[in-house]
């Protein structure tokens, strides 16, 4: 094999793929760090305008370099964008942008990672591209005449692509709150659709002190997905965050319906109401798309790796800022470093891996060790 094979690949240079570059720096692996974007942060600076952090700044340091914002502060999306930028600039990451990632697999135990224009090699591979893949909209969305603007939140900016007229907002998760208080606030005719009768709705603040500083001192941060507690609360839905839930309802032009089920004689149809709209956000979330990754058996049957704290069946292979990979904060700015120095603890241990001179490798074999054990 006459192309360089480097020790590690990351696959996305999002906050996770960034956490985890310090620390095989740390290690001193020799790695790369590929992503599809044209530009650090990008994934950020392609949500709607308006949106900012629910966690204050003392909550998003990544490691080794303080969010530059003051304590309580609550950065925006350009903020955090400029925050990764200036991280890739301070530890002068091995970066190749415009690399979009289409298969993973194996040849002669050497990771091979297709792009578009390259191929790379690698004996260890991490995949860092987080959750949300492909937008989700509900198959009826398909019959919806094009007269009528319809946008998933992942498109959406600001209030200025919509039409005159009533906008359905479908999803009761934080993005579809945030953005339907947007444009009610903007006076459009608001139709927040959702099957939850009652919001849960937290403040971001409680007795003077962040609500992240009270998930902290009463250890919700570090509750384990194992765990009872950790098995419960990842499968409830997430409370909203920051927004008056029912002070949002209460407006004059903000109507809440329930689930929306279909598309018929020019109205949206609700399971408890009819309207006509001129505009609908879907905020219904992402469906995970792992199709680059070529081995059998490692996806479970809702699309997502097996794993445990980033470590899978495939010898290598590892994962990170998954929603609740360990944690409730594996997925957050400031929660991905944990998960990121215990891999690389991993990696180090097995360290002759990365060192065994390539014409042996294939030929030995080791036992993973899925032992579990904290940072």
């Amino acid at each position: 094999m006459q192309e360089q094979i480097l020790d590690t690949i990351i696959i996305g240079a999002g906050q996770s793929g960034l956490a985890m570059a310090y620390y095989l720096k740390k290690i001193n692996r020799n790695f790369l760090v590929l992503d599809g974007d044209k530009e650090i942060g990008g994934a950020w600076l392609k949500r709607w305008d308006s949106l900012k952090l629910f966690t204050p700044t003392e909550f998003n340091h990544l490691p080794g370099m303080h969010f530059p914002c003051p304590k309580g502060y609550y950065p925006n999306k350009f903020e955090v964008a400029q925050y990764l930028k200036d991280y890739v600039k301070e530890f002068d990451f091995n970066i190749k942008l415009k690399q979009v990632v289409f298969a993973i697999e194996k040849e002669n135990d050497v990771f091979r990672v297709e792009c578009q224009d390259d191929i790379f090699y690698s004996k260890e591979v991490v995949v860092a591209t987080g959750p949300f893949h492909i937008p989700f909209t509900p198959s009826f969305s398909k019959n919806i005449p094009k007269e009528i603007k319809q946008l998933h939140s992942k498109e959406y900016r600001n209030p200025s692509q919509l039409q005159k007229g009533a906008v359905c907002v479908v999803g009761g998760g934080d993005s579809g709150v945030q953005i339907a208080k947007e444009l009610a606030n903007q006076n459009f005719e608001v139709i927040l659709a959702s099957d939850q009768n009652n919001f849960r709705s937290l403040p971001q603040s409680i007795l003077g002190k962040t609500l992240w500083w009270w998930f902290e001192k009463t250890g919700l941060l570090s509750v384990k997905v194992n765990s009872k507690l950790g098995k419960f609360l990842s499968h409830q839905m997430q409370p909203v965050i920051g927004t008056n839930v029912k002070a949002l309802l209460a407006k004059e032009n903000v109507t809440k319906a329930r689930r929306a089920i279909g598309f018929n004689n020019n109205t949206l149809e609700f399971k408890d109401y009819k309207s006509s709209v001129k505009n609908i956000i879907w905020a219904t979330g992402y469906k995970p798309d792992f199709s680059m990754l070529k081995f059998d058996q490692l996806l479970d049957k809702n699309g997502y790796p097996k794993q445990e704290r980033g470590i899978c069946s495939q010898p290598g292979l590892y994962f990170i800022g998954l929603p609740w990979m360990y944690t409730r904060g594996s997925a957050t700015l400031g929660g991905v470093g944990k998960d990121a120095a215990f891999i690389a603890e991993r990696m180090k241990e097995n360290q002759w891996y990365s060192q065994v001179d390539e014409k042996y490798l294939g030929q030995k074999s080791y036992k993973l060790n899925l032992q579990l054990s904290s940072v």
